[in-house]
């Protein structure tokens, strides 16, 4: 089922999904409706889309007390431990602001401050993800945002997935809507009765909430526009047939549209990962999603050796890359391009996607070659101050002149050359 293919005619290459014209001109029109009517639109396509009429969207302190009673411990538990894992990790990346002074009097320096307000989108019903919210919204509280809201689609009984708000509970956050889909999105962007708008929407979603983030971004800040998910295996003889396959499988159930692609230089092992995944496919729950997605975007790439499968690697730029060779940490670094990183046969991309610490909020398609996972970083904002000292304004402001008229801006040329000639003159500002 799934293609063999030599690394010299493997297409790489895997665009964005922008979505047909009709599924774009109908996102517009949501965001365009609830924009203009609120929660009435809001509650117009909630009913139309998730067959519930919805009068109040904020889940109640009740729901919160009834999911928890649906929720195993086993599960409470595994979500105590994870975020603790996740705030951990988190935790390092927190920044400082700062300040420098030069002995001329010049002072230089950044000021980091956490958004006020941020929406997590959680997607719902029956690919719901309560990992996602912790991945969200920890680092997020870390950053010191304080104004979380979460907004995912409630089933037909008109209640939110009870995992999701047990995660919620876990990770501190009091605010959750049951709406979905792009009106979730247009209401975290312009605001309706019941919500108040945010800076900045994070999450995962279908092509709907990733058009619908699009269409808002500048109007918000979004994390990313994330495509399906995506894995690959860089593997040699000492890799397990059953490990590959298994981690292959476990991108590729997540969506027809997911990509799985092992790339090793023994032909040995891409013969037995393909009799595995055949075997495994007939034991999952989700097979035809998964065999789907192997039969269409799943390959494995026979390479002549190890460094031409970082070439390809680095090439593909993956959202998960498994190193299952040999001494992976002494080949780590001619990984380029990689949005997160598993290294040797304990380290399962489901480690990660869930418990480890690390984020699984990654740059799909290739845009790892320009982006990173999901930090502190992306629910912060940092401002630039400079208090400039007369001394190195007398120093270099006919520098400053000089580039200003360069690029034809006499006004910013003025600005500097006023200030020289009053200190020229001896009758500069308060003599400073």
């Amino acid at each position: 089922m799934i293609r063999l293919v030599e690394a010299a005619n493997f297409d790489t290459r895997r665009s964005l999904d922008g979505g047909t014209h009709e599924q774009q001109e109908a996102v517009r029109a949501i965001l365009a409706k609830v924009k203009a009517e609120g929660d009435a639109a809001v509650r117009y396509y909630t009913e139309a889309f998730d067959r519930v009429l919805l009068q109040d969207f904020r889940v109640t302190a009740e729901e919160y007390q009834e999911a928890e009673q649906l929720v195993s411990p086993e599960v409470k538990v595994a979500l105590t431990e994870a975020a603790e894992n996740i705030r951990d990790y988190h935790r390092r990346q927190v920044r400082q602001s700062w300040m420098t002074t030069r002995e001329s009097g010049t002072m230089l320096g950044q000021i980091i401050r956490p958004l006020q307000r941020v929406g997590l989108y959680v997607p719902g019903g029956t690919a719901a993800y309560p990992s996602s919210v912790l991945m969200n919204a920890v680092p997020a509280q870390i950053a010191g945002v304080s104004e979380i809201v979460i907004t995912t689609p409630p089933g037909k009984d008109g209640k939110v997935n009870p995992a999701i708000l047990v995660a919620a509970r876990i990770a501190g956050v009091t605010e959750v809507y049951k709406i979905g889909g792009a009106q979730a999105i247009g209401a975290l962007t312009y605001g309706t009765e019941q919500i108040a708008a945010v800076d900045k929407i994070v999450g995962p979603g279908n092509i709907y909430v990733a058009l619908a983030k699009r269409e808002v971004f500048g109007l918000v800040n979004i994390d990313m526009v994330a495509g399906p998910s995506e894995i690959v295996v860089l593997a040699d003889d000492t890799a397990d047939p059953r490990y590959v396959a298994a981690d292959l499988l476990s991108q590729a159930e997540h969506d027809v549209l997911s990509s799985a692609v092992l790339v090793t230089p023994s032909r040995r092992l891409a013969e037995a990962v393909a009799v595995e995944l055949e075997s495994q496919l007939q034991e999952l729950p989700r097979k035809d999603i998964a065999a789907q997605s192997i039969r269409n975007h799943g390959a494995i790439c026979i390479v002549k050796d190890l460094q031409e499968g970082f070439d390809v690697v680095n090439r593909l730029a993956p959202e998960h890359l498994e190193l299952l060779i040999a001494e992976p940490f002494e080949h780590l670094g001619k990984v380029v391009n990689a949005g997160a990183i598993f290294l040797g046969a304990y380290s399962s991309e489901p480690v990660g996607d869930y418990f480890a610490g690390t984020n699984h909020v990654i740059p799909t398609n290739g845009t790892a070659r320009f982006s990173s996972p999901l930090s502190v970083d992306d629910f912060v904002k940092k401002s630039s101050v400079v208090s400039y000292s007369k001394q190195d304004l007398v120093r270099n402001g006919k520098k400053i002149v000089a580039l200003a008229e360069q690029e034809g801006l006499r006004a910013h040329a003025r600005a500097i050359q006023v200030r020289l000639d009053d200190v020229a003159k001896g009758d500069d500002f308060n003599g400073r």
